[in-house]
């Protein structure tokens, strides 16, 4: 068609041009007159140029720039719904019969140790202890038996006692010269305290006094005694190892859980309530009353979660909502809503029973696509007219706009009739 058009003018002003320069035209044209015709030409061709090019945009915008662009609010219902649906860790897919979603088991493990101190105080009195040796030499000559716990007598007026029973050999007698028989021992002092750090001593056995085993039997140390003394050292309570087995237990459940809900993927919801942890074991490096600044406690613990895909909860509210409403209805996806929260949680048997609470509104369902077929050629009135006997009470609203003003009717090209859904 824009091609017609050109060549159309094209001949009207090749023609023109020759009427002027035809069997009118006067012969006898002066220089001047050549020369003014040669100043003019230019112009006109451009003139011509630019006539045509406005003709030929003129055409073309007659034929691309119209459109049609229609908005139809449809009216809403609002359908609600609330529903018990059980979450199982052995279920595959979302059951609408059953009313059944999957859940996922997760659990994480962690365990370490921490040292702790001793807050108790406790007296740590060491006692002095030593070596000794026992003789016998009485008469006549017999072997002695002394049982653990007998106490020595030092000349300094200081007592020891033997850890363990001993037997003192027999004196050996020589004609009127007797031998003591003899045997080392080693003794503990009976009381604490630096005191009893006694040089090389001699020893009595108090008890044997009033017996003829008095004056036979006695003892002599060579060195002295070490090891006695007093002072106040920490010991660990049993509250000390209960606020560790607190502090550290708390500290581990809470990394456990962290590190749980750190593995837990974006598109899964864990629930308050849906989550656990506990100590598996735990101990002490010493018992309450052990002297020792500091002591070791360890302890092992274990959360475990079931978690749903929130993908799974929409499509079991989706799909009810859907199995509800009419076949004609369609739902409109923005005005979707779900709520949810546990009624009861057995992570351990991996199962949860939810109560949903989902709504959404649902609308006529229109076909675009066959009312863009059908709008072609039409007036705003008349698709004013066919929407309303469509669709009835069904649309609240309907907005013809056609561009540019001079079009009064629908473009035959589809492409350009935009129908637009309107639901504010």
């Amino acid at each position: 068609m824009v091609q017609k058009v050109e060549e159309n003018l094209k001949d009207f002003f090749d023609g023109d041009t020759k009427k002027r320069t035809g069997k009118h035209s006067s012969k006898k044209v002066t220089k001047e007159n050549n020369h003014k015709k040669e100043r003019r030409s230019p112009l006109a061709g451009i003139l011509i140029g630019v006539g045509v090019l406005v003709v030929v945009a003129a055409v073309y915008l007659f034929f691309k720039l119209p459109k049609a662009d229609i908005a139809i609010w449809p009216k809403t219902d609002v359908l609600s719904f609330k529903q018990t649906v059980t979450g199982d860790k052995t279920a595959d897919l979302v059951d609408l019969t059953n009313k059944t979603i999957p859940v996922q088991y997760l659990e994480e493990e962690k365990e370490g140790s921490q040292e702790f101190p001793g807050t108790g105080s406790a007296s740590d009195d060491g006692k002095a202890t030593g070596t000794i040796k026992v003789y016998n030499k009485y008469d006549p000559p017999a072997p002695l038996t002394l049982k653990a716990g007998t106490h020595f007598l030092s000349d300094s007026g200081k007592y020891f006692v033997t850890l363990q029973k001993i037997v003192i050999p027999a004196a050996k007698k020589s004609g009127g010269k007797i031998t003591p028989g003899s045997i080392e021992v080693k003794v503990v002092a009976a009381e604490s305290g630096p005191s009893f750090n006694i040089k090389s001593a001699k020893f009595s056995v108090p008890k044997l006094a009033g017996t003829p085993y008095y004056y036979s039997v006695y003892a002599e140390s060579s060195g002295e005694m070490t090891g006695g003394y007093t002072g106040k050292v920490k010991k660990v309570t049993d509250d000390d190892i209960q606020e560790a087995k607190a502090t550290l237990t708390k500290k581990l459940l809470g990394d456990a859980e962290t590190s749980l809900k750190g593995n837990i993927s974006s598109e899964y919801i864990l629930l308050d309530n849906a989550i656990s942890s506990e100590t598996e074991t735990s101990s002490s490096s010493v018992k309450a009353g052990t002297v020792a600044e500091n002591f070791t406690y360890k302890a092992k613990v274990i959360a475990r979660a079931l978690v749903i895909k929130k993908s799974d909860l929409d499509k079991f509210a989706k799909d009810y909502i859907i199995s509800q409403m009419p076949d004609s209805k369609t739902m409109l996806d923005k005005s979707y809503s779900i709520s949810y929260k546990a009624q009861s949680v057995d992570i351990q048997d991996g199962k949860m029973v939810l109560d949903l609470e989902f709504s959404s509104k649902v609308y006529q369902g229109i076909d675009k696509n066959s009312l863009v077929s059908s709008f072609r050629g039409m007036t705003a009135a008349q698709i004013n007219d066919s929407i309303n006997n469509s669709f009835g009470e069904q649309v609240s609203k309907v907005k013809v706009s056609l561009w540019p003003f001079w079009v009064t009717t629908a473009p035959r090209n589809q492409k350009v009739i935009n129908i637009d859904l309107k639901f504010e």
